[in-house]
């Protein structure tokens, strides 16, 4: 059907719902109120639907105009947005594509701070787990899970992965925990706050205690599992419960005392938190800042 019907009946079409008038839309698409009548007359033999009524001189969408427009509204957004990155002597856009979790408790924060000094630099983020996207060199930058190597990307260790039980203050004083001296075993039977495990590497509360040097016999249940990574660092936050923490992503949480170290046991993974840089083009002005900020913090 989109092939019989001319793309700017949609614009004169968005103008005469935005004014709720043919003479005002027409204004503002610089043609008749004639002109913009036809199109929408037009418009509606295609469709083969009223998508305006008239009350005196009052107009008004129908059902099926309410519809459409609200669609039509939204994909004009979308294109206009599309078409920012080719408007000449506007910001430069850099992509950076970062796990949900990264993106939550390390990244917005950084990104915020670049953003405050870089004004003419509009920065995208890119937020998923699945790692073809991750590692798509439609990005300009991006944070890897790894061990450090990646065939199309140069990357630049962020932080090593080393995991610790965690909870926050009022968790530990409602529980009458030391967390200095608080077992392995004893932390099986706190509330644990677990996640799923989207790449075969992530570490969990299972891995985690089974890698232990004296592993506790009990089985372990977590009393809450979440969907992502960030949402049980949050529960844990909220005191509802013992999570395993990566100290490089929650370390800010760790500085100020949000959330503390249950026991001296730590479990170093092997993998780690990599930016990475394309092998085989050269980056922009504006993304050679990112990549410079984003390294300065470590």
């Amino acid at each position: 059907m989109l092939d019989r019907i001319p793309l700017e009946a949609f614009r004169v079409y968005d103008a005469a719902c935005r004014f709720m008038n043919f003479s005002r839309a027409g204004r503002e698409l610089h043609i008749t109120q004639a002109a913009v009548s036809r199109r929408i007359q037009g418009l509606e033999e295609q469709l083969g639907a009223k998508l305006f009524t008239r009350r005196g001189r009052n107009l008004a969408l129908t059902p099926e105009g309410e519809r459409l427009a609200q669609r039509v509204r939204a994909t004009l957004e979308y294109l206009e947005e599309s078409l920012e990155p080719f408007r000449g002597g506007g910001l430069e856009t850099i992509s950076i594509a970062a796990s949900g979790s990264v993106s939550h408790l390390w990244l917005a924060k950084r990104l915020k701070d670049f953003d405050n000094g870089n004004p003419s630099v509009s920065v995208r983020l890119l937020t998923t787990d699945a790692p073809s996207e991750l590692a798509s060199e439609a990005n300009d930058l991006v944070i890897l899970y790894s061990t450090g190597e990646h065939p199309r990307w140069n990357l630049t260790p962020l932080m090593k992965e080393m995991l610790v039980p965690v909870a926050s203050p009022e968790f530990i004083e409602r529980n009458g925990l030391d967390p200095t001296t608080v077992r392995p075993d004893e932390i099986t039977r706190l509330d644990l706050i677990d996640y799923e495990r989207f790449n075969a590497h992530w570490i969990s509360f299972r891995q985690w205690f089974a890698r232990l040097p004296d592993p506790p016999k009990a089985r372990i249940v977590p009393r809450l599992s979440f969907s992502t990574y960030s949402l049980a660092i949050d529960a844990a936050l909220r005191g509802e419960g013992v999570t395993l923490g990566s100290t490089g992503l929650i370390a800010d949480e760790l500085a100020s005392g949000a959330l503390v170290e249950l026991g001296p046991q730590r479990l170093e993974t092997g993998y780690g938190y990599h930016l990475g840089t394309p092998r085989y083009r050269s980056l922009t002005p504006g993304a050679i800042r990112l990549h410079q900020h984003l390294l300065s913090g470590i």
